[in-house]
């Protein structure tokens, strides 16, 4: 029998390095490799799968992460709830660098990424929450707990990128009800729905957005600086909610697929 894992987080290498007893594995999928080996460690007693979104070496732009590969890969190793950190611009003078936010909804903006697994037959799941109750609410309880103050809630505008947006964009996001504004949220959010999986993103706002506040526009630099300072952080309210999450999964995410005809077979 292969390595087993009950839960995952998909981010970089620096929310699992420290952690002991930590194994790595490389995973196969029909849709060919995902951005890296898995690593699966132990935590709260409870078997964690860690990838890397962009691959170890950030080799994945956002446009090119193999989505599919990954979120099969996660559900390969018997994952069903994952926690998705990202790093985000704010979209509202109150959402500066250094704020957390446990978004509730999704507007996706993105074009050519393939975001399903249905290719053929009929098959339309449902995604009007896109994100889990239960894995809200844990994260919210855990950076609370450690004294963090996460806004509850949100409307996240995934953007194709690489670019960052003109102020035109920034504005108009905002205007159609955005909070803040990610290039890696879409498709991995509906991948996970298709495979009845726990989905729940935490965001660190590195940066205003173009559009929010005259001035400098956002840099590459800036994103990255802001979220190494508070890597640390973001890292123990993750390893918090996962020793949290309920094993027994009382949400609408595990019946994402019930009385659908499937056209493939999930492992």
């Amino acid at each position: 029998m292969g390595p087993t894992a009950e839960l995952a987080v998909i981010g970089g290498s620096g929310l699992y390095a420290l952690l002991d007893g930590a194994t790595e594995h490389e995973v196969e999928t029909p849709y060919g490799a995902p951005s890296g080996r898995v690593t699966i460690a132990e935590v709260g007693g409870r078997r964690v799968a860690f990838l890397p979104r962009h691959g170890r070496d950030h080799r994945h732009p956002p446009h090119r992460i193999p989505y599919r590969a990954n979120l099969w890969a996660l559900r390969s190793l018997g994952v069903r709830q994952v926690l998705a950190p990202c790093a985000v611009g704010g979209l509202r003078p109150e959402l500066g660098p250094g704020t957390f936010v446990v978004p509730d909804q999704l507007i996706d903006r993105t074009s050519g990424r393939v975001q399903t697994y249905y290719d053929t037959g009929a098959v339309h799941v449902s995604f009007a929450d896109p994100y889990c109750p239960v894995g809200r609410h844990t994260l919210l309880d855990a950076a609370a707990g450690r004294g963090v103050s996460a806004v509850d809630g949100g409307t996240m505008v995934v953007v194709e990128g690489p670019r960052f947006s003109t102020r035109a964009e920034s504005r108009w996001y905002t205007a159609i009800g955005g909070a803040i504004v990610n290039m890696t949220g879409h498709p991995e959010a509906v991948l996970a729905r298709e495979l009845a999986l726990c989905y729940t993103p935490i965001a660190l706002v590195t940066d205003l957005d173009a559009g929010v506040e005259a001035g400098e526009s956002v840099t590459q630099d800036e994103v990255f600086r802001v979220f190494a300072e508070n890597i640390d952080v973001l890292r123990t309210v993750l390893l918090d909610a996962v020793a949290a999450l309920p094993a027994a999964r009382d949400c609408p995410c595990g019946h994402a697929l019930d009385g659908i005809s499937l056209p493939i077979e999930l492992p």
